[in-house]
């Protein structure tokens, strides 16, 4: 990196040290205005940082206001920034008063040096980096975003904090851009679209469980008829597997003992059962059944499989984080010198699907783990046949370090939307562990048995999260190929109803999804809905067109398109259809 930008936003580095310090200097701010509250722990995060609070009140907007302007006085009175280092006693000591403190102190390992960071009269327990001055943090270019609950260390049996959230930035019109895309993105909240354009809801009977409305599920059966496109292209088949499944089988694939506390579980004739929170068991076994020679690889075996994850209430988020999900996942087994080409067959893949919704992506290279299962050569080989393969593509890559699955390295592609904002969707992940776990095997060109290695992957994550991304990126305004309504036909008066109804038949016929709207209001009015319910084409029917055989037609962003006949539009529609246009 130039020396030029050692000391800028475009060095991860640096704005996270710099986001780090906002966290510790609206910790101070608390602690001047509330002395008494507890503080737990403050990290920088992708988007500014957090702190978490322990106080026997609620913070509302006018307390984080008051913290704010108490930010800008510590900015600027410039205070030094200084690092040391306690023994344990020492630290205790110190930390006393800081029960949340105290309890990391003890987590720490026997012999360690502990370090704080001090600010005039506030010292912090932490390992840093920190900015070496508070003056250093611009305080007409920070502000305080939000307050959540949480939980002490993500239990929920520990006690529930405060979580303040807050975003800088060097200069102000930086921040201002930062808060206008906020304002922006509430706007395509996709809970609030999803329920005005009436495609789900989220309910109280049912929480992290979705319910598709007949729009939302046109507009699910529709994505999930692309994918199946696709990945017949691709030369994938598709199973189905069954929902619940026995002990044993997650006790084999190591669900049981590493992944119960995340899955539901049942009796059945007095044996333990559990709803699949991940289709793989089931595929592996769909593989076990019957014999498979080296002629029938790769095999690439595609599932749109419903999983169950029990996640905690706070987690919780619209379509984003659920309980209950379809998972678009895949599993391809293949030779160790087919892991390659399969891998780059995939990126093409994902290449294809992601250009279709004007999403662009980076790809993060996770590596082994400290907690892996199987030969560190392996590791080494199958780590370094990502790198070549994405490389081969001309495509670059960050490395994820230690960040890959127990059982083998993974490609993360990380989508970007309209906003800017980053969506983790697909991955890419070989195993080599439960193909030994579940016996599988496949005969070689020499007779012998060998061991397949095995990708996981997905495209979209899942169907529904998905859902929640596109809906946000497209702010509703889906293609007209995906859109739940492409067309709504509004007659002028009744005595064009006849025709109208020609129009409307054709189009139906056509297989255009086409809805009318025979209501008796204006037609200003007709139109102004049909915008508001994101609807791609508005055909609007007086008597001119009826007497010429015409049809006006009107876009959702308001285009006055003009008068075409009816075989013209079809064919105008039918070819943004075909082509996936945007």
């Amino acid at each position: 990196m130039a020396e030029n930008n050692l000391y800028t936003f475009e060095n991860e580095e640096y704005k996270k040290t710099y986001w780090h310090t906002c966290s510790h200097i609206m910790a101070q701010a608390i602690k001047r205005l509330w002395p008494e509250v507890k503080l737990a722990i403050g990290p920088a995060i992708d988007n500014g940082w957090y702190y978490d609070i322990l106080a026997d009140f609620a913070f509302t907007p006018e307390h984080m206001e008051k913290i704010e302007a108490e930010m800008k006085k510590i900015c600027k009175e410039k205070l030094k920034i200084e690092r040391f280092e306690l023994s344990r006693d020492e630290a205790l000591e110190l930390m006393k008063d800081e029960p949340f403190k105290v309890e990391l102190i003890n987590d720490l390992p026997e012999g360690e040096h502990i370090s704080f960071y001090k600010q005039g009269e506030f010292t912090d327990l932490c390992a840093g980096p920190h900015l070496d001055s508070t003056g250093r943090v611009k305080g007409n270019a920070l502000k305080l975003l939000s307050c959540n609950s949480s939980y002490w260390r993500g239990d929920s049996n520990r006690e529930t904090l405060q979580r303040i959230y807050g975003i800088a930035f060097p200069k102000k019109d930086e921040l201002d851009e930062y808060i206008q895309k906020i304002e922006e993105a509430k706007k395509r909240d996709h809970r609030r679209l999803g329920k005005e354009l009436g495609l789900y809801l989220l309910m109280d009977e049912g929480p992290g469980f979705p319910f598709f409305l007949p729009k939302g599920m046109v507009l699910k059966n529709t994505l999930i008829d692309f994918w199946r496109k696709i990945h017949k292209k691709y030369g994938y088949v598709e199973i189905s597997t069954p929902i619940i499944l026995n002990r044993k089988l997650w006790e084999r694939s190591g669900h049981w003992d590493h992944y119960k506390q995340n899955m539901y579980t049942t009796v059945i004739d007095d044996e333990d059962y559990a709803i699949k929170p991940m289709n793989c068991p089931g595929g592996m076994l769909v593989y076990a059944s019957e014999p498979h020679s080296y002629r029938d690889l790769p095999m690439r075996v595609g599932e749109l499989g419903i999983v169950h994850r029990h996640e905690l209430s706070g987690a919780l988020h619209g379509l984003f984080r659920v309980r209950c999900f379809t998972q678009d996942d895949a599993h391809i087994f293949m030779t160790w010198d087919q892991m390659k080409d399969e891998i780059k067959n995939v990126v093409k893949l994902f290449d294809e699907v992601y250009s279709v919704f004007g999403l662009t992506y980076k790809i993060e290279v996770s590596t082994m783990p400290e907690d892996h299962m199987g030969d560190e050569k392996d590791w080494d080989f199958a780590t370094e046949t990502l790198k070549e393969a994405v490389t081969e593509m001309g495509k670059d890559y960050e490395i994820n370090e230690g960040d890959g699955a127990f059982y083998g390295p993974k490609l993360d592609f990380h989508l970007s939307d309209s906003l800017g904002r980053t969506w983790q969707c697909g991955t890419i992940q070989l195993d080599m562990q439960l193909p030994e776990r579940f016996e599988l095997e496949y005969t070689g060109a020499d007779g012998e048995k060998h061991r397949p290695v095995m990708i996981h992957r997905v495209v979209l994550g899942s169907i529904e999260r998905f859902i929640g991304v596109i809906t946000e990126h497209f702010a509703g305004a889906f293609p007209t190929w995906l859109a739940p309504v492409q067309v709504s036909v509004m007659p002028i008066t009744d005595r064009v109803k006849d025709y109208t109804d020609e129009i409307y038949q054709k189009l139906f016929d056509a297989g255009i999804r086409v809805e009318k709207d025979y209501r008796s209001e204006k037609i200003g009015y007709k139109i102004r809905q049909a915008q508001l319910q994101k609807i791609p084409y508005m055909l609007v029917i007086g008597d001119k067109e009826a007497a010429e055989g015409t049809i006006s037609v009107r876009t959702r962003a308001g285009g006055d398109e003009g008068a075409m006949s009816l075989d013209e539009f079809m064919a105008k529609i039918k070819n943004e259809i075909d082509t996936y246009a945007f």
